[in-house]
C-alpha cells in the first residue's frame, strides 16, 4: 500500500458545511482507501491528511464527494524503511 498526502483547500467561508457534512456522513471514502491521521491549519482553510490505497484512483472518488467544498492536491510520501537523522553541522568543542 502507499500513503498519500492530501492537501483539502477549503473554499472561501465553507469550512463549517465540510465539518457539518463530515459529521452527518463521516468521511464518505470508498473502499480501499484508508485514513491514517490529519490536521487543520489555524485558519481553518487548510486540512492535511494522511491516506494509503493501493488504488490511487480511489482518491479521485473520494474528492468527487466534496468536490462542491474543496479543492485538493496530493502527494505519495515515501517511508524510509528506518529513521534517518541528519549529521549535526554543529562542531563541538570543549
Amino acid at each position: 500500500m502507499k500513503t498519500y498526502m492530501v492537501v483539502e483547500r477549503f473554499h472561501d467561508g465553507c469550512y463549517e458545511q465540510v465539518y457539518e457534512r463530515f459529521s452527518q456522513q463521516g468521511r464518505l471514502l470508498p473502499d480501499g482507501l484508508h485514513y491514517l491521521d490529519s490536521w487543520s491549519n489555524r485558519e481553518h482553510n487548510l486540512c492535511f491528511q494522511l491516506m494509503q490505497t493501493a488504488d490511487p484512483g480511489l482518491l479521485a472518488q473520494w474528492f468527487a464527494h466534496w468536490q462542491d467544498l474543496v479543492d485538493f492536491e496530493f502527494y505519495p510520501v515515501d517511508q524510509p524503511t528506518s529513521p534517518t537523522i541528519p549529521p549535526s553541522s554543529k562542531s563541538s568543542s570543549l
